[in-house]
């Protein structure tokens, strides 16, 4: 008879299955006593780690661990199965391991960032000057009514990371964008154009 909790073939998937389980526990009794798993590991986590682009979100590098541990475990079942729909037996777990990560990288990068166009952004600092600066599009687009994110850098060098809307007109994602005024909880944008990127360069290094 087969046994899916002790199979060797599942294991992998299992464990992955079970450090989301238990970290998810830590992180609840963690919240209570003032030591959070997601905060410890923030804290020895490479500072250029929080620079990739999965990671310009709103979202903790840990929260994205927790959904890429989950994807894979998710990932590797499924695979699983559909092997042993078709051969009535399980494949080594070590020619799966691969192509389930490679999914669960899909899947984590898709809900992530579908997640951060709908959740406000908490990354305004209203102490920090940034009207005039250039920035970026670096998540969706951008039109009245309906703000998108964007990278700018303040005068000392530091990235910040703002929500942007334009007052007419569409701002396409990767474009370059003058803030030019807030707004309540966002910036108001204008788009360079391109005979003005000579202008951009020297403004925003």
């Amino acid at each position: 008879m087969l046994d899916i909790f002790t199979d060797l073939d599942l294991i992998p998937f299992h464990l992955s299955l079970m450090i989301v389980i238990c970290l998810g526990m830590a992180e609840t009794v963690g919240y209570y006593i003032n030591a959070r798993p997601s905060h410890i590991f923030k804290r020895f986590s490479p500072q250029k780690l929080h620079n990739l682009p999965l990671l310009n979100v709103k979202f903790s590098a840990a929260l994205i661990m927790y959904f890429l541990l989950m994807n894979f475990s998710f990932a590797g079942y499924f695979l699983q199965l559909c092997v042993f729909a078709n051969q009535q037996e399980f494949l080594p777990a070590y020619y799966l391991i691969i192509p389930a990560l490679i999914i669960a990288i899909f899947f984590t990068v898709f809900m992530i960032h579908c997640l951060d166009q709908v959740i406000p952004s908490k990354r305004i600092h209203p102490q920090v000057n940034l009207l005039g600066r250039l920035a970026t599009i670096s998540s969706g687009n951008a039109r009245p009514g309906f703000s998108a994110q964007a990278r700018v850098r303040d005068e000392l060098g530091q990235l910040h990371y703002v929500q942007v809307e334009p007052e007419f007109g569409e701002l396409e994602f990767q474009s370059q964008v003058i803030l030019i005024r807030i707004r309540k909880s966002h910036y108001i944008a204008k788009k360079i154009c391109q005979s003005n990127q000579l202008f951009s360069l020297d403004f925003n290094p």
